[in-house]
């Protein structure tokens, strides 16, 4: 699978590389957080929060908007599923990392997306990027096999429990996205070998891209 970079004009219709804040303490916070053998997401992590970081990405980045800042740290290799919110998130690399990305306009009227159309994009270390509304994306992946810390800066109340229940997917296509709304703020499209929970829209068509294959 071909590797761009996120410094590349080919990210230009994904997301931007972001040059107005500093990061260099996040980055270092970053590297104090855990690396598991699996992949872990926290959305809100305290010590995160209190770095002066915070408020700029607040006011200047969302534009005023409350923000949450957590992590998504491991190791993995794989595609499995893909995400999309109403808004843009913030992905902060504090080691090498490489996303997995596709865009909303290649979604299909019953919500079915061809693993196809991915791309992927390496965030060097100390990089941080803002992914648009309009990718799809899901956890980072590793670089050689090596573990990735990537921050995950999105508004606030972002991929907690939903307070209401929503109809679940049956099959591999669908007429309603609330069947791919699995958190606050989080419509997913899973693959069928992906491991996500049963009911998940598993409408990602093709491969289950690996970045070992």
């Amino acid at each position: 699978m071909k590797i761009y970079s996120v410094n590349d004009p080919e990210f230009r219709e994904y997301g931007r590389v972001i040059n107005n804040v500093d990061f260099t303490e996040l980055v270092e916070a970053m590297k104090k957080t855990p690396l598991p053998e699996g992949v872990v997401y926290e959305p809100s992590v305290a010590e995160l929060e209190a770095l002066p970081v915070y408020e700029a990405l607040s006011t200047t980045t969302y534009g005023e908007m409350p923000i949450q800042i957590g992590y998504c740290n491991g190791h993995n290799s794989k595609l499995n599923a893909l995400e999309y919110h109403r808004d843009s998130e913030i992905n902060v690399a504090a080691t090498d990392a490489i996303l997995m990305l596709g865009l909303m306009k290649d979604v299909q009227p019953d919500f079915t997306y061809d693993t196809a159309n991915v791309k992927a994009f390496l965030v060097p270390a100390g990089t941080a990027v803002e992914v648009f509304a309009t990718t799809l994306h899901y956890a980072p992946c590793g670089v050689d096999g090596n573990g990735f810390q990537v921050t995950i800066v999105l508004p606030k109340g972002t991929n907690y429990p939903l307070k209401n229940a929503r109809p679940r997917a049956v099959g591999t296509t669908t007429d309603n996205e609330d069947c791919l709304i699995t958190a606050t703020n989080k419509w997913l499209i899973g693959h069928a070998e992906g491991g996500l929970d049963e009911g998940s829209f598993l409408g990602l068509v093709g491969k289950n891209l690996d970045l070992n294959d």
